[in-house]
């Protein structure tokens, strides 16, 4: 029963349920939000398997860096306006992102 499962179950859940339309493109709406963080990285695992399957996903997240290690390409927005984009191997060393979004290292 959907009612019994955890957070992170439920979000695999509403994947599964998805894909099961076999979609040429998965949108994704803060996959992450109020999950523990173990659960977060199993969740973006699975993102990341299903576009390497040939799905297109497109993800909206305030996670930037766990987000930016599975994407090819990064919008980053700014009170609805983009900010800055780009390929996501350049984003995530770009050091107005970091300071911005993902901390200092």
């Amino acid at each position: 029963m959907a009612g019994t499962l955890s957070g992170g179950e439920l979000q695999m859940l509403a994947i599964a349920r998805a894909l099961m339309a076999d979609p040429k493109i998965l949108l994704l709406d803060e996959p992450s939000l109020g999950l523990a963080p173990l659960v977060v990285q199993d969740i973006f695992k699975i993102i990341g398997e299903i576009k390497k399957e040939g799905t297109t996903v497109v993800i909206v997240e305030q996670n930037a860096l766990q987000t930016l290690k599975i994407a090819d390409f990064g919008y980053i927005l700014e009170l609805g306006t983009i900010n800055i984009s780009g390929e996501a191997g350049i984003l995530i060393k770009d050091q107005r992102l970091i300071e911005a979004y993902l901390g200092t290292k």
